[in-house]
């Protein structure tokens, strides 16, 4: 178990949070294209979104464990099979020819949680109620607790991109990678015997192809590319006017997957009236959950709206709105239909 050497180049994800709609196509399009029809993935849900707050999937994985505290590997625990839940069959051909009184039901699966059980609760009390969608993946950590976790060198990093990926001839099932993984985005295939997680979509990105969570969002709300490339969206939004944060990065895992942090309409009164100075969204919460810096982020984007509203320019919303779709894609512009998928070899299982 050793730590992993950083790569020469590392892809990042950004979700800007003012703009996803919590319409699940980036969850339902890399379900469709990778844990779909293999025995033992019916519970993956590699690409999640939540409704924040909320328990989110695992149920309560927030306070499951994984990472780093001073330093130093914390493992965690594995979630249970309730926890995550999901996969269900219904009774679909009772209903479609059993007559009038066959009442739809799950005859498999587990019945009290899944991937997006509590789906637009929120927080907060009438009038000021409040909930935003959080996208989660593997956050293809530069210090990935994962790797280091694992007894048989089963994890690797990639140095052309900085992906995370599983070995799946070296995995043995020991699920120490889970345990130490602290977004608990890393699920074990008890058919197969190994553990399973997003692969980046690593055979399009080695096509120039962008992930499939990325290309599929109709909300314009997903960006990716080189946290080196300087022109790219990715990087200026984390690098340049550090706008996009890692969640929970007292975690100590140094997350690939960033987040633009939400904005909200103003608060009311007892009266009806607007309470201009104050936040529908708690800033604790927020903290809470990005750290920090999500203070600055906020007033950084406060202040840009403001400059546009009194009419000048602003680079960064100009970046965030993406009159162009093509620019949240970085280099990764490739029409995936322009590609003959069988006679088009990937290299991922190389070091």
């Amino acid at each position: 178990m050793n730590a992993v050497a950083p790569p020469n180049r590392q892809l990042a994800w950004v979700f800007d949070l003012n703009k996803c709609i919590g319409c699940q196509t980036c969850s339902v399009a890399c379900k469709v294209l990778w844990p779909r029809e293999d025995p033992g993935t019916e519970p993956m849900w590699w690409m999640t979104v939540n409704t924040q707050p909320g328990r989110g999937t695992p149920r309560d994985w927030e306070a499951m464990g994984g990472g780093y505290a001073g330093g130093r590997l914390r493992a965690g625990r594995l979630p249970t099979a309730e926890e995550i839940g999901g996969g269900w069959d219904f009774n679909y051909d009772e209903v479609l020819g059993g007559g009038r009184d066959a009442q739809l039901h799950a005859v498999s699966g587990n019945p009290s949680w899944g991937m997006n059980w509590d789906e637009d609760e929120g927080g907060g009390q009438y009038p000021n109620s409040y909930f935003f969608y959080l996208p989660r993946l593997c956050a293809h950590c530069t210090r990935p607790a994962c790797a280091e976790a694992c007894p048989h060198d089963a994890i690797f990093k990639r140095d052309e991109d900085g992906l995370v990926l599983i070995d799946e001839e070296r995995c043995r099932g020991d699920r120490s990678c889970i345990k130490a993984c602290p977004y608990k985005k890393i699920y074990f295939n008890p058919v197969r015997r190994v553990s399973q997680k997003c692969i980046g979509c690593f055979p399009r990105i080695e096509n120039g192809v962008a992930p499939a969570c990325v290309r599929q969002c109709p909300g314009r709300a997903a960006f990716i590319g080189f946290l080196e490339d300087e022109g790219a969206a990715v990087s200026k939004l984390v690098r340049r006017w550090k706008v996009a944060l890692p969640l929970h990065p007292e975690f100590g895992v140094e997350s690939n997957v960033y987040y633009v942090p939400p904005l909200a309409p103003a608060p009311l009164r007892a009266d009806g009236s607007r309470d201009e100075r104050g936040e529908r969204i708690p800033p604790a919460y927020l903290e809470s959950l990005f750290g920090p810096a999500v203070h600055t982020a906020l007033a950084t984007l406060k202040g840009e709206l403001e400059k546009r509203r009194g009419g000048a320019s602003s680079d960064l919303l100009d970046t965030l709105i993406l009159y162009h779709w093509h620019d949240a894609l970085g280099h990764l512009r490739r029409d995936p239909a322009d590609i003959d998928w069988t006679n088009e070899p990937t290299k991922g299982d190389r070091r």
